[in-house]
């Protein structure tokens, strides 16, 4: 079924996005896989298509707003090659709507400028140690002394750290009133050549290896009360407000790679010959692909009713639940389907099956696991 989304503007981005990656990062990317990150100055060239302004104000060098879906298109289009764009989905997807939401005019005049030129790489900390999905638990404290909040504390598995020049830092700055422990969190936006801030071990995973994801610690931090972003306490319910954005993005990503899953199994069964003739050949070959294609237009359909969700500002905390839900789950079948067919080649990592194997796993993990997006969902059925 065609698709309705994209018009002829998002279909002019796509082709010089798809050129970019073939120009900038396919012939860096195992380099980049290797080293564990992407290097900073490569987001100041992706700025040059202009990506990296989306979502930020005009006067401080931004495109305006700007419909996800050009972020969508470049999804995509990592996909179908098999590469990444390093941290970009978090720092301009899912960062730049905390800023865009929740900063004061000053501070966008602060930042704004350095993100639109691909300058400043953000990066947000939630995670800690002994919470995960729990972010009611946040042991991490910001004490206000003078004109500066002095964190202490720990986090872990934070996606694109070690190259951030800004992390939103989500600590506790009071004590919960009672058993409401979402009480006393705030955000506050940290420099990270901020003394006592240290940026520890770059965990190994078993993919997403292009992108760092590390384990931070904070001792006797100051970061200015003029960079509290937003109001004192109320950490909880902005985390909240924005969690849809960063589960679309995943949704999207899952799909992406499933389909890109699919076109390079397509290609490889044409071409593998088993006993004497094409893989593609076999009727458990053709009914394994059929079924996955089906799958995923499936998914299709639920990522493009999403995403227009997003642009007009209705996407809610269930419906990015249930997209978050169906296309990880998904996609962590369809690319298990595919990596079957082709056979041992598919457990090697120089074919890109093999990578885009290990990292769909994630996928049901972060951003919320699929546990927790069937207890949105669940409680939304009123269970």
């Amino acid at each position: 079924m065609d698709r309705t989304i994209y018009n002829e503007d998002h279909e002019a981005f796509r082709s010089t996005i798809r050129s970019f990656i073939a120009k900038e990062i396919t012939p860096n990317y195992p380099q980049w896989q290797s080293m564990g990150y992407v290097p900073h100055d490569f987001y100041k060239k992706l700025a040059g298509t202009g990506a990296t302004a989306f979502d930020i104000p005009e006067e401080y060098g931004g495109a305006g707003k700007i419909s996800y879906k050009y972020q969508a298109v470049m999804t995509e289009e990592a996909a179908r090659a098999a590469v990444s764009f390093g941290n970009y989905d978090i720092s301009t997807g899912i960062i730049v709507p905390y800023l865009r939401n929740l900063a004061n005019e000053e501070q966008q005049k602060r930042w704004f400028p350095g993100i639109a030129s691909g300058e400043l790489l953000l990066a947000i900390a939630m995670t800690e140690p002994g919470t995960g999905s729990d972010l009611a638990g946040i042991q991490t404290t910001a004490r206000l002394d003078g004109g500066d909040y002095v964190i202490n504390g720990a986090k872990t598995f934070i996606t694109g750290s070690s190259q951030a020049d800004l992390i939103i830092v989500v600590a506790r700055t009071s004590a919960p009133t009672g058993d409401n422990r979402r009480e006393g969190l705030s955000l506050l936006v940290m420099d990270t050549k901020t003394t006592g801030f240290e940026v520890g071990r770059r965990l190994d995973k078993i993919g997403l290896k292009s992108s760092d994801t590390c384990e931070l610690s904070f001792t006797d931090v100051h970061v200015p009360a003029e960079n509290l972003l937003g109001e004192e306490g109320k950490a909880f319910s902005y985390l909240g407000n924005n969690l849809p954005r960063e589960r679309l993005t995943i949704a999207v990503q899952s799909y992406a790679l499933a389909r890109s899953a699919i076109e390079h199994t397509v290609d490889y069964v044409k071409n593998r010959q088993v006993f004497d003739k094409p893989l593609s050949g076999f009727q458990n070959t053709k009914f394994v692909l059929a079924d996955c294609a089906a799958t995923v237009e499936a998914a299709e359909a639920m990522v493009d009713r999403a995403i227009e969700a997003d642009d007009a500002g209705t996407l809610t905390a269930v419906d990015a639940a249930k997209a978050k839900l169906f296309c990880t789950e998904m996609a962590g079948r369809v690319a298990d389907k595919c990596l079957q067919l082709h056979g041992g080649y598919g457990y090697v990592l120089e074919y890109p099956i093999a990578k885009m194997y290990a990292d769909t796993r994630v996928s049901r993990i972060y951003g919320g696991t699929s546990e927790v997006m069937r207890t949105i969902i669940a409680k939304s059925m009123s269970l």
